[in-house]
């Protein structure tokens, strides 16, 4: 079974939009290249005319003079169909630095998503846990009812072979049906509740037998750091605390694009155009040539931004300090959770063992003849009840401990 926890835990595929959301930032730091072209069909042709004489007069001789052109004369500047195409190529510079900020800025997405994810493995083994163990108890609770259920009839029984003797009477009967209707509820509440934890468990294991047998689990109280050197462990690999120190890391680089954004746009361009149909400007033309841009109205709405984005980072900076704060308190509560829970298991040994002994008892009395059925079936029931206690008691310990490798990010 853990194997399908590890499985489903890692299979949350949180990352991939903001892997794509960088690929597709990054090809804004390269050249961006256009292509166009038109076709147009001019109703009316520009032309250029030169009147006769427009250049003065050639003298030939004292009589006769020649006007220059010696008649009027007309040019067509263009075609009814003209058409143009070209590629114009433009790389950004003072803007890569706000481009590489932004990489940046989608880097830490990818970071955050990866904590995310880290964060709902966590979540998930953590329920698998809880629904394990609550298993477990489930089935010891169940075991110590069927024994009280066992008692109360085997009394029943005994009672109703008094009445037919004449030695007790139908109230004894009757107290004892309504024990018997109680632990018969109790049993199907319990099996119940273990339907429902083995639902939830193979839902979140991606399990699909029809039924579970569970395996037993190793209870030995396990060796528990300082709590000193697990809050050091905890700043350093607490997911919440990743989380907001990558979202105060955002909120700052977000204040720096703002900055960049007070940089006017210069960048380089250069490309080559085709045309058909004007006679005045060239078939063939390549070009190069630097192009400068600044929006003003952009500067002066550029400070709110800036505005907006410190008191971004405030608010972040507080998240940091306050997540700090509450895995320290996480933390200790889970540390006081040890130290009940290893405190409860001493009490619940003794219990345990001192039940056990008095089964021995009631057994050996059992095999001599002096007692009753019931008196061995209710020691049954309570040493059940006992281990009851004990296993709740390990389950707990366990569960603090499973609290604290997340905390400190150690699972």
């Amino acid at each position: 079974m853990r194997s399908n926890r590890n499985r489903l835990a890692c299979s949350a595929p949180l990352i991939w939009p903001y892997r794509i959301k960088l690929r597709e930032d990054d090809v804004k730091k390269y050249p961006s290249v256009t292509l166009n072209s038109t076709y147009q069909y001019n109703a009316n042709v520009g032309s250029l005319v030169i009147d006769q004489g427009s250049f003065g007069v050639l003298p030939l001789s004292q009589t006769t003079q020649v006007p220059l052109p010696n008649e009027t004369k007309t040019f067509a500047l263009g075609q009814h169909h003209t058409f143009n195409a070209g590629l114009t190529a433009y790389q950004p510079i003072t803007q890569l630095g706000k481009v590489k900020t932004g990489l940046a800025i989608d880097q830490t997405d990818i970071q955050m998503s990866e904590q995310e994810q880290r964060k709902v493995a966590l979540q998930i083994r953590q329920a698998v846990e809880r629904l394990y163990y609550g298993m477990l108890i489930n089935q010891q609770q169940q075991i110590e009812a069927t024994t009280r259920l066992d008692v109360a009839k085997l009394k029943l029984y005994d009672v109703e072979s008094a009445l037919q003797s004449g030695k007790t009477i139908d109230v004894s009967k009757a107290g004892l049906q309504a024990n018997i209707a109680d632990e018969e509820q109790n049993l199907l509440k319990l099996a119940i509740q273990r339907d429902d934890y083995e639902t939830d468990l193979k839902r979140l294991t991606g399990i699909k037998a029809d039924s579970l047998v569970l395996a037993g689990v190793d209870l030995a109280p396990a060796a528990v750091p300082a709590l000193d050197s697990v809050e050091l462990s905890a700043l350093r690999n607490n997911v919440d605390i990743q989380l907001a120190s990558l979202n105060q890391q955002k909120a700052q680089l977000g204040i720096k694009a703002a900055q960049q954004s007070y940089r006017p746009d210069l960048g380089v361009l250069a490309g080559y155009t085709y045309q058909k149909g004007n006679l005045i400007f060239p078939v063939n033309n390549p070009f190069v040539g630097v192009n400068l841009k600044w929006n003003l109205q952009d500067v002066v709405a550029n400070k709110q931004v800036m505005a907006q984005r410190n008191l971004i980072r405030q608010q972040a900076q507080e998240n940091l300090l306050n997540t700090q704060e509450q895995v320290n308190s996480d933390l200790e509560k889970a540390y006081r959770k040890i130290s009940q829970a290893r405190a409860l298991i001493d009490v619940a040994q003794k219990a345990a063992r001192y039940r056990g002994d008095e089964l021995k008892v009631q057994q050996d009395r059992q095999a001599a003849g002096l007692n009753l059925k019931t008196d061995l079936l209710t020691a049954q029931s309570n040493l059940a009840k006992a281990q009851v206690d004990l296993l709740s008691a390990q389950l707990n310990y366990q569960l603090a401990i499973l609290d604290v490798k997340i905390l400190t990010g150690t699972m």
